[in-house]
């Protein structure tokens, strides 16, 4: 559940925030330049071919960013959790977005106005750094993951994508059960194939005591076997 009372303050205050060290006056700044968006489920955040006015941080909830393929068919290319940045290449690009962005639950995404985004980062060389970092992690996650679902067959590409899903999100509290819940069809295009083909695997992967599914909710029982999975492709 959101906090529907959710303040800028509160995003920059947070120890995860990349802005939590910043200095008061800098923090200020872009507490002056920020607004607070709450998003449905469902709720599109911004469309592939729109132009960026500002650097978009999600404070909580959960993110698909996909682009659309031929037939309309979503290819998922990285799924966002708080409090990370979402759609901030296109930004430094100055460049329009390249892929969409939907809540996949309630969502708050602060928006720092690219103005005073950009008077902070002049005077913050660590800033600059620490998000100069982040892009090349996330670059190099991106190149692995096109290696994946053009050379993993459909077993390997799932299995890969459950244990994303697992690194991204964790488990709920009894340990297991994964702290997303997608459709079929996200997990498919998450990983490259059918919704056809993801509900046999799945199927499979439970018939032989991987996982086990209860509708949307996807709990591992064995992620030895779901890694050794992943890792024979």
């Amino acid at each position: 559940m959101i906090q529907k009372d959710y303040t800028a303050e509160q995003y920059f205050d947070n120890k995860k925030s990349f802005f939590y060290n910043l200095p008061e006056k800098d923090k200020e700044i872009l507490i002056k330049n920020s607004t607070i968006n709450l998003y449905k489920k469902n709720d599109i955040i911004f469309k592939e071919g729109d132009k960026p006015n500002g650097l978009s941080c999600l404070a909580q909830g959960k993110v698909k960013i996909f682009k659309e393929g031929v037939g309309g068919r979503e290819q998922i290319v990285r799924m966002a959790k708080p409090i990370g940045f979402i759609g901030y290449r296109a930004l430094f690009a100055e460049e329009n977005y390249i892929a969409s962005a939907v809540a996949i639950e309630d969502s708050i995404v602060c928006v720092i106005d690219k103005d005073g985004l950009n008077r902070v980062l002049l005077n913050n060389n660590d800033l600059v750094m620490k998000i100069l970092r982040r892009m090349a992690t996330e670059l190099g996650f991106s190149n692995s993951r096109t290696v994946t679902l053009t050379q993993k067959h459909i077993r390997g590409r799932l299995a890969e994508s459950l244990i994303f899903l697992k690194d991204t999100y964790g488990f709920e509290d009894d340990g297991s059960t994964l702290k997303v819940y997608l459709s079929r069809e996200d997990i498919a295009n998450l990983s490259n194939m059918t919704t056809s083909n993801a509900i046999r695997t799945l199927s499979s992967f439970a018939s032989e005591k991987v996982i086990s599914l209860d509708g949307r909710k996807i709990r591992v029982l064995n992620l030895p076997k779901l890694e050794r999975i992943s890792d024979l492709g």
